[in-house]
């Protein structure tokens, strides 16, 4: 299953968050993206923010996201865990 934030200026499409779920428990969020010239009006933090808002409403218990260090993800109220992680590809 699968959740998606927009955010439009006009008719225009400046950003979005994609999340997937597995219709309970867990959400992961997959892109964030805002248009370059969309980029510090807080277009980003408002979409997840609101993808927050419809997984709570969705019934989940944990909302994921992976990130480099960066103070986007932490602004928007994420925490810093360990995870596992599977390299597939071989450079």
């Amino acid at each position: 299953m699968a959740l998606r934030a927009e955010a439009f200026d006009n008719d225009a499409l400046v950003g979005f968050v994609n999340v997937a779920w597995d219709g309970r428990y867990h959400a992961f969020i997959l892109d964030t993206a805002v248009a370059i010239g969309s980029k510090c009006q807080r277009i980003g933090r408002d979409m997840v923010a609101l993808a927050v808002e419809r997984v709570r409403e969705a019934g989940c218990d944990w909302l994921h996201v992976d990130y480099l260090e960066s103070s986007y993800f932490v602004s928007c109220g994420f925490v810093s865990t360990s995870a596992g992680l599977i390299k597939l590809l071989v450079d």
